[in-house]
């Protein structure tokens, strides 16, 4: 009896290992980042680490770089295009899935998630093959269809999670007042939903932002991602510009997730 009661504390209380085998883990995926910060303001004129001086000259090269920032530009396009596609649709796809009851719902489901389980490299070549023949290969609005394509799964996983967790009860005393069925929607579940709907449109922009598959098969000299850009620039040369570049994608994804933060304490307060 005193052991099983002494194996149960153990379960509970993992002790010194688990936190240092947890802290491991940590350092060692945190790593990249902290190697990859200092190189980018390094002065030698190849990657190296410890860097030999301080230098801005490969944020100089990378942001006064025409072709850089046209990359920057076409990302933030097909990353808000996506978001709000991404948001529309999971929200529209949701509501039915959480709300009503109906015969094809679990295949439907399993429809939406299925780019979860396919290769992404499978959807971006069944992609091409179809935009290619309707003449949108190339263009920013393929990208953006097909990043959404990607990120629907979780997109709808959240906003029904999040949906779940509203009475829908709500919308009928709305209803019973007086109001349609869209006002009910509009000025009470969707309040409710809306730190579901924030969460999956910054995934679904972030994830948009650094997928390189799909750009790859469906971009062109047009609609070069950031993403493609830095593909191509590690296969042409190796030079610190590309740790300044990743280094930019960290701290706008450590903005964006603080903007988040805040965001959703101020509805909180509100």
């Amino acid at each position: 009896m005193g052991s099983d009661v002494m194996g149960s504390d153990a379960l509970l209380n993992p002790g010194l290992p688990v936190r240092v085998f947890a802290w491991i883990m940590l350092a060692f995926l945190m790593a990249p980042v902290l190697i990859i910060i200092p190189v980018s303001f390094s002065s030698a004129q190849y990657l190296s680490f410890p860097p030999p001086g301080f230098s801005l000259q490969w944020y100089e090269r990378f942001l006064g770089n025409k072709d850089w920032l046209a990359a920057i530009w076409v990302s933030i396009q097909v990353a808000t295009l996506s978001a709000v596609l991404t948001v529309i649709i999971a929200t529209l796809a949701a509501i039915p899935l959480v709300r009503s009851d109906f015969s094809r719902k679990t295949l439907i489901y399993g429809l939406l998630l299925a780019p979860m389980i396919v290769p992404v490299i499978i959807t971006a070549i069944a992609l091409y093959f179809i935009f290619a023949r309707i003449g949108m290969g190339g263009t920013v609005i393929a990208i953006a269809i097909g990043h959404t394509i990607v990120v629907m799964p979780i997109a709808v996983v959240v906003l029904s999670a999040t949906l779940q967790g509203v009475d829908s009860r709500l919308e009928n005393a709305a209803m019973s007042l007086g109001a349609s069925r869209f006002q009910a929607f509009r000025r009470v579940t969707l309040p409710l939903i809306a730190p579901g709907i924030i969460s999956a449109g910054l995934f679904a922009f972030l994830t948009s932002f650094d997928e390189l598959v799909i750009p790859l098969f469906l971009g062109g000299p047009n609609a070069q991602t950031l993403a493609v850009r830095i593909w191509n620039s590690v296969m042409l040369e190796i030079e610190p510009t590309i740790a300044a570049v990743s280094t930019f994608l960290i701290a706008l994804t450590v903005l964006i997730m603080v903007a988040a933060n805040l965001l959703k304490k101020a509805r909180r307060w509100a």
